[in-house]
């Protein structure tokens, strides 16, 4: 006897899943343990041992993809390389702003004159020398490459995990470049055409995105209404658009059959056009992860038609998803592929439990209203079963989803879409193309229409808030099973279980306060927390297009449900007030606290100066600062704020770039008042600070200092790190461990690194050759 194929899937998946959580992964020894083991459990007869057997020859093919990556990203890593590229990014803007070089990426097709399988992706910036870049081009490169390191914070996006999902863990820089093929293939040609010749609409961005996938011109205005209506998934070109394009192509099928002789007309027909339609829209997109996934799930589907095998929709789910990973077993870290497996489960399960039984039409009348009924249903239960993983992904809920994809999926799905095939159906025709695109363009204003309204109807979620997500299953699940007439004890337990499950927490539930430093790259920002409320020193860096505090310290004070009551500012430098207004704009009752004044004068903002002798308490905490003597017009580093807070048992000394001179003048001033159980390195541990007169004044047990893993100026100095070491000073940094917290606790204290305790992942860990620069 053998395994059934839904056996099968299942223990593919249950293979393949522990790449998801694993704290590092297993060595070549082990793995070979894995090989043994299923060679012993596959040559029995005992079908509960095949299940084993697949269960661990599908974790060993898993590692082996994890473990490849990793060994090209090392030896990439490793000095310069000469590489034979082909350029994957698309040319949407010719001209660049001033100082602004694109970054592009690539594939590497060869390495050292030989052929790299699986291939792997870097991007590089492109010099403004070498000629434009173009999608297809290949060149012979000499690169220096290194590993993507993300910042890693409680709440923000992980995009280190992200890059590892997509073949894309690498950057580098360009050494020299010879082109050997300057040609840009059929697709990069088909999107200049087409943008040049629809660059008068209104929406072009959209248009562009929605038929080539290219999603590069959207604003972040364009993102914000997306996301916090819900309706993010109709320009990310997935299963949907997959399946209006199939759809498109069966009806054009069917509607050229009309013309056919009675003996022409087949059922394969229609079958094959809508998968060719489909195929065709999916190398539109660029063939992206979600598109193939979606393709395979399709043709694993038309096949079942076409052989008249019957199953039911869920042995078509589980299929699927185990063929995606069987092809590509770190799609298992992919948010997209989650949520796509989700949304389609979720639809399994709402028609299933769920069903909408409407009696038969008579009337147009009637057809029309079951119509809607039918799609309110749908909608509902969308909105309802996707809420986990919209939490999950987003850190909130859209309360207008429900209205805004009532109005604009049709729109897109029946208009747009359809009317963009249609356009490049009839390209050799300009007038009747023009005609198609102006329609859907008009269809995306309709669309926008509404959502800058419906946007304010965006709720931000906190980790504590998880359990409403799962609200929607938790009512399908009771009404089903009628527990709120007969068993309203097991209903209030059910309840009950998950209560306590998403809301228990460890030990650290008790702590009394703790102390977070977020990563931030190459800036500062330092959270103070008690009893839901939050004090932060210093707000990161910003940049031209965003800042830390958006991308990093909001998310994660959303996350956290704290409100934000303080905001104190060492010194005037960018990547210690960057974040400044944003977090102003979100918090605006919060008290600002500097050396300097960095308001304006318009601004109804409590201001207070960072001077010596200032104390206050907080939460019933002390503040006392040391250091500058009075206000500056400009602080620099050796004016930054020096605060110092305790609780009475544990103590922590922040400050900011505080250099040498400083310090001498501190020691002076403050003495042995500065002794402290913690201590913020001063100046990210730069040769220029952290003397020894300072560390024997301070004394801390613990140092933990906020620097980049790639800085310019190679910070921490190693030099710096051994010194806090010879004055048996425990050392940790954010380059290494990402977010780092401090709980206070009645007696003791703990700290944890995001990276090795919070969430030690094998993706997590610092990728390709790590040593402090």
């Amino acid at each position: 006897m053998n395994l059934s194929i839904d056996k099968a899937a299942f223990a593919i998946i249950l293979g393949i899943c522990p790449l998801i959580f694993l704290p590092k992964l297993p060595e070549q020894k082990l793995l070979f343990y894995f090989l043994i083991l299923f060679l012993l459990l596959n040559i029995t007869k005992n079908l509960t041992c095949h299940f084993l057997a697949l269960v661990s020859i599908s974790f060993l093919w898993g590692c082996l993809h994890a473990k490849t990556l990793l060994t090209q990203v090392d030896f990439l890593t490793q000095g310069q390389k000469n590489i034979v590229a082909i350029v994957k990014s698309v040319q949407l803007q010719k001209h660049h702003q001033k100082n602004e070089k694109p970054r592009v990426l690539l594939r590497i097709h060869k390495l050292e004159g030989k052929y790299l399988f699986p291939p792997i992706f870097v991007s590089v910036i492109w010099n403004d020398h070498l000629p434009s870049f173009c999608s297809g081009q290949k060149w012979q490169l000499k690169v220096r490459m290194r590993a993507i390191h993300s910042t890693l914070n409680e709440g923000g996006f992980d995009s280190q995990r992200w890059a590892v999902a997509n073949k894309q863990p690498l950057s580098g820089k360009l050494i020299s470049a010879k082109p050997i093929d300057l040609q840009c293939d059929m697709r990069q040609k088909m999107i200049s055409g087409v943008k040049n010749s629809i660059n008068i609409y209104d929406y072009v961005r959209i248009l562009i995105a929605l038929a080539f996938g290219e999603r590069k011109l959207l604003n972040k205005n364009d993102w914000e209404q997306l996301k916090k209506t819900g309706t993010a998934h109709l320009i990310a070109i997935s299963g949907m658009h997959i399946a209006m394009a199939a759809l498109f192509g069966a009806l054009f099928a069917r509607a050229l059959q009309f013309f056919f002789p009675i003996t022409w007309i087949r059922q394969g027909f229609p079958l094959m056009m809508s998968w060719c339609s489909a195929l065709f829209y999916m190398w539109l997109a660029g063939a992206s992860a979600p598109t193939l996934r979606a393709m395979l799930a399709l043709t694993l589907w038309l096949l079942l038609s076409v052989f008249r095998k019957k199953c039911t929709a869920w042995q078509v789910w589980l299929w699927t998803v185990s063929l995606i990973l069987i092809i590509d077993p770190l799609a298992i870290l992919s948010d997209s592929f989650w949520l796509s497996c989700f949304a389609v489960a979720a639809l399994i399960f709402w028609y299933q439990w769920v069903p909408l039984r409407l009696s038969e039409n008579r009337t147009w009348y009637q057809w029309l209203r079951q119509l809607l009924m039918k799609w309110l249903h749908l909608q509902l239960g969308m909105m309802l079963l996707l809420l986990p993983i919209q939490v999950a992904l987003f850190h909130g809920i859209s309360l207008s989803s429900l209205i805004a994809n009532l109005w604009a999926v049709p729109i897109i799905s029946f208009i747009t879409i359809p009317a963009i095939l249609l356009a490049f159906l009839t390209t050799f025709i300009p007038f009747i193309a023009s005609i198609f695109w102006f329609l859907a363009d008009f269809s995306i204003g309709l669309v926008f229409s509404p959502l800058l309204f419906l946007s304010k109807g965006w709720l931000s979620i906190s980790k504590a808030g998880q359990l409403i997500s799962y609200s929607g299953w938790l009512a399908v699940i009771i009404w089903r099973f009628q527990f709120w007439r007969s068993h309203h004890i097991i209903s209030v337990v059910i309840f009950c279980i998950l209560l306590w499950i998403f809301t228990e927490r460890s030990e650290y539930k008790r702590y009394k306060w703790r102390v977070d430093m977020l990563d931030v790259g190459h800036g500062l920002a330092v959270v103070i927390e008690r009893g839901g409320k939050a004090t932060i020193f210093d707000t990161g860096v910003r940049w031209k297009t965003g800042s830390m505090a958006s991308s990093v310290i909001l998310p994660y004070l959303n996350w956290r449900g704290l409100e934000l009551e303080h905001i104190i500012l060492s010194h005037d430098h960018n990547d210690h007030i960057g974040g400044l207004y944003e977090l102003l704009k979100f918090f605006p009752k919060a008290k600002v606290t500097a050396p300097f004044n960095p308001l304006k004068k318009s601004d109804l903002i409590t201001f207070s100066v960072c001077s010596e002798g200032n104390q206050w308490e907080w939460q019933e905490l002390n503040f006392e600062v040391f250091w500058p003597k009075k206000r500056e017009k400009n602080a620099k580093n050796n004016d930054s704020c020096v605060i110092r807070i305790d609780d009475g048992q544990h103590s922590l000394l922040l400050s900011g770039d505080l250099e040498a001179k400083g310090e001498y003048q501190l020691i002076q001033q403050a003495g042995h008042k500065l002794a402290s159980t913690f201590l913020q390195v001063p100046h990210h541990g730069s040769k220029t600070s952290s003397t020894s007169p300072f560390l024997r004044a301070v004394k801390p047990t613990f140092a933990f200092a906020s620097v980049s893993r790639y800085n310019q100026w190679h910070l921490p100095a190693q030099k710096i790190i051994k010194r806090y070491q010879k004055n048996h000073i425990l050392w940790r940094d954010t380059s290494v461990s990402g977010q780092l917290t401090v709980f206070f606790f009645d007696k003791t204290w703990k700290i944890r690194g995001y990276r090795e305790e919070f969430m030690p992942r094998w993706y997590h860990q610092p990728l390709g050759v790590f040593k402090h620069q």
